[in-house]
């Protein structure tokens, strides 16, 4: 098994898509790239702590590939808004890939920047791809958040 995490946007909605792709066998919604040990979701919401609400996940490459998976996380977001998605604002939904192997940055690089060149968008993608940080698990009320509620997107 091998591990991935994306930010785009409210985690809830980019969770569950990606929960019900074959061959991703777990997700957590969580918090990456910041400055703040462990941080909560109302640290992280203040826009104060750094971090990026993410989804990380853990797949099987036999049956699911990275490439894929980039270009499902480029499906599910705009991402050429800096700092945003839709009606949420702040660099807590900002467009980020974390990557844990240089195979996996190559990869993303690549599937950006082929993305950057097809003209889809009008405005340059701004989707930071870098290390994987620490990953903060989030509270357990935020997991499969709509697999418990009902719905199953946060995006417009």
């Amino acid at each position: 098994m091998n591990q991935a995490m994306f930010g785009a946007g409210c985690f809830w909605g980019v969770e569950a898509a990606f929960a019900a792709l074959p061959g991703v066998q777990a997700t957590a919604v969580g918090y990456a790239g910041g400055k703040t040990e462990n941080p909560t979701y109302k640290e992280v919401c203040s826009d104060r702590t750094g971090h990026a609400e993410v989804v990380q996940l853990t797949y099987d490459p036999a049956i699911i590939s990275y490439a894929t998976l980039v270009e499902k996380f480029f499906q599910l977001h705009d991402p050429s808004q800096l700092n945003r998605q839709g009606p949420d604002v702040g660099s807590q939904y900002r467009s980020a890939i974390f990557t844990y192997s240089q195979e996996q940055a190559v990869d993303a690089v690549l599937i950006r920047d082929r993305l950057a060149a097809s003209g889809q968008f009008k405005r340059p993608i701004v989707t930071q791809i870098e290390p994987a940080p620490a990953f903060w698990r989030a509270e357990d009320y935020h997991q499969q958040y709509f697999a418990k509620r009902g719905g199953g997107s946060c995006h417009i």
